[in-house]
C-alpha cells in the first residue's frame, strides 16, 4: 500500500536485544498526514537501524511511504504492524479520486438494462383511475 503526504512527527527511536537470537534491533515510529478535506494520519515504523539511516526521513517532509499491514496478538488483545519497506521523495500528492492502479480491461458497454436508474414513465393521462399525487 502507498501513502503521500507530509511527516509531522518523528518519534524516539527504539531499540533492545533479541531474547531469541541475542541480535540487537532498532525501529523507529513516523506519523504522515495525507491531505484533504479531512486530513487522514498514520503511524508507520520502519525496522532496522541500517534502514532508518538510509531513510533519513526528515519533519515536515514530503514523500510517498510504502508499507505492509500486518497484526499480531499478544495476551488476548489484536494489533496493527504498519512497516515500511521503501520511500519515494518527491511526488506530488495524488488527485483526490483517482485510482492508484490502471484498469485491468476496458470496460463493457453499459446495459440498458443496468441503467443505474429506471426510465422516466410519462404523467397519466387526464381522468386515468391512477389518483396519486406522486
Amino acid at each position: 500500500m502507498d501513502l503521500t503526504g507530509r511527516i509531522i512527527a518523528v518519534l524516539q527511536p527504539q531499540s533492545g536485544v533479541s531474547a531469541r537470537t541475542g541480535n540487537s534491533w532498532m525501529s523507529q515510529d513516523y506519523v504522515i498526514e495525507v491531505p484533504g478535506q479531512y486530513p487522514r494520519r498514520c503511524v508507520f515504523r520502519i525496522f532496522g537501524e541500517d534502514r532508518i539511516k538510509q531513510f533519513n526521513i526528515q519533519m515536515n517532509e514530503d514523500l510517498t511511504v510504502q508499507f505492509d499491514i500486518d497484526a499480531h496478538e499478544y495476551q488476548g488483545r489484536w494489533f496493527n504492524d504498519i512497516r515500511a519497506f521503501n520511500i519515494i521523495r518527491g511526488q506530488v500528492a495524488p488527485v483526490a479520486g483517482a485510482t492508484p492502479f490502471p484498469p485491468a480491461a476496458p470496460a463493457a458497454a453499459p446495459v440498458a438494462d443496468a441503467a443505474p436508474f429506471p426510465p422516466v414513465q410519462e404523467a397519466p393521462a387526464e381522468g386515468s383511475s391512477d389518483d396519486l399525487p406522486f
